[in-house]
């Protein structure tokens, strides 16, 4: 077996003018896994991160109508560790047993699942760019079947926090609340705020929704373990976590496991389930041009991975039905909407589209996945809802609109991978 490999920059498409992409329809996703979803690691053997990607990954199979055998390459990411908490308690460094706890590698389920046939496996950051990667890697003819896993664990302790409460550097003024991505994104949400003359409470029907929708996907971590929905009331009395960033306006730290196969359109015809193609995928990285991002630039970043997007695909926003951004701060949102002008929405006018129906049943179901909001953080739901609504299969969540193009992506607007699906390869 080859020995894992980052993904290369030149897997991604990250430049506007390069056409449509030469694998339009060629590869497919055909099946879906999920594990359990918990608030945090419990300590038990049966419910870490490495045993829930064993679950999702043979879900994933079954729901292909395959087995391991069928497997010849596997991405995860990015090296199997994720984020380190300090100290360790259960167990002394140098932390051997990390991987399956933290995070999951590739050579971790490639060992742990017995797979016998791999010829290649990849690893990345997370489960966009490991869906786009894995696109290109069947595309480009180095595997033919590969199982993607995305693990993300939520140890015990306090989440993702440093040892100590001291920065310096640049990050003293990126890092001031602890992680640079909340100050960052209350910069940016009150900016928006101050150039198009809205306000923070008019989010409220989007959050409020996507709650909603959230509740109506099983594998949810809200719909398992807390089935209640937000209410408007609730959201607008929600604390502040960095003014107008409310704690309602980031997802919630949980542990689960998505996983998926990918394969060649000629394969995927033989496999349990309906085919869904891709039919592009587009990489963006900046502008950022300090130690902060402005709105300009991020606006700026979601036109342009906007147009490579429809560039590679062929299509436009008119013909996107099902429209899946991530949403890990809620704020991404009018950035994404706005920028891939899904359903004619224009700079500025996002918040006025949240006050319409966007339900699951109305004409602009936005976020049908409920996103990282309404399901916890594993980033993988969006992915999930557009290939089970292209196929028919989601449920409760089914949209009553045309359902033949799905456009999911993340996570960050200055730093994200995106790709269109659709039930059919041209």
């Amino acid at each position: 077996m080859a020995a894992t490999q980052m993904a290369p920059e030149s897997m991604f498409r990250g430049k506007e003018g390069l056409g449509v992409w030469e694998h339009r329809g060629k590869v497919a996703i055909v099946g879906v896994g999920h594990s359990p979803a918990e608030r945090a690691w419990d300590g038990n053997p049966e419910t870490s991160l490495g045993a829930y990607a064993l679950i999702a990954a043979q879900r994933a199979l079954d729901d292909a109508g395959i087995t391991a055998d069928d497997v010849d390459s596997v991405a995860a990411g990015p090296d199997g560790m994720g984020s380190k908490w300090a100290p360790r308690e259960y167990f002394p460094p140098p932390y051997d047993s990390e991987d399956g706890l933290s995070g999951v590698s590739a050579d971790w389920m490639i060992n742990q699942m017995g797979l016998k046939n791999i010829r290649y496996s990849v690893h990345s950051g997370d489960i966009s760019p490991l869906m786009c990667a894995a696109a290109q890697s069947i595309g480009d003819g180095l595997a033919s079947t590969m199982l993607v896993v995305r693990a993300v664990g939520n140890m015990p302790g306090r989440y993702a926090q440093k040892p100590s409460n001291k920065v310096s550097g640049p990050a003293q003024w990126t890092d001031v609340w602890g992680f640079w991505g909340m100050a960052q994104q209350g910069y940016n949400f009150n900016q928006y705020c101050q150039k198009y003359g809205t306000n923070h409470d008019r989010m409220a029907p989007l959050v409020v929704n996507l709650r909603r929708n959230g509740l109506l996907f099983p594998e949810g971590f809200y719909a398992q373990k807390r089935p209640q929905p937000l209410t408007v009331e609730e959201y607008l009395s929600s604390r502040w976590v960095n003014e107008p960033i409310c704690m309602h306006d980031c997802d919630m730290p949980i542990q689960a496991v998505a996983a998926y196969v990918v394969t060649t359109a000629e394969r995927a015809k033989d496999m349990k389930q309906k085919p869904v193609y891709f039919l592009a995928h587009a990489t963006q990285t900046g502008p950022v041009r300090s130690s902060a991002q402005t709105l300009d630039e991020v606006e700026e970043s979601c036109d342009s991975v906007a147009r490579k997007l429809y560039e590679g695909s062929g299509l436009n926003a008119s013909d996107i039905d099902i429209f899946n951004p991530y949403d890990g701060f809620t704020a991404f949102t009018q950035y994404y909407l706005e920028g891939f002008g899904w359903h004619g929405v224009k700079r500025g006018e996002a918040h006025d589209f949240y006050a319409g129906d966007i339900t699951v049943e109305g004409p602009h179901p936005l976020i049908s996945s409920g996103g990282n909001n309404g399901n916890g953080r594993s980033r993988c739901w969006h992915w999930t809802d557009c290939v089970q609504q292209l196929q028919g299969r989601a449920g409760a969540r089914q949209v009553n609109v045309k359902a033949e193009t799905a456009l999911a992506g993340g996570p960050m607007p200055t730093s994200g991978s995106w790709a269109i699906l659709s039930t059919e390869p041209d």
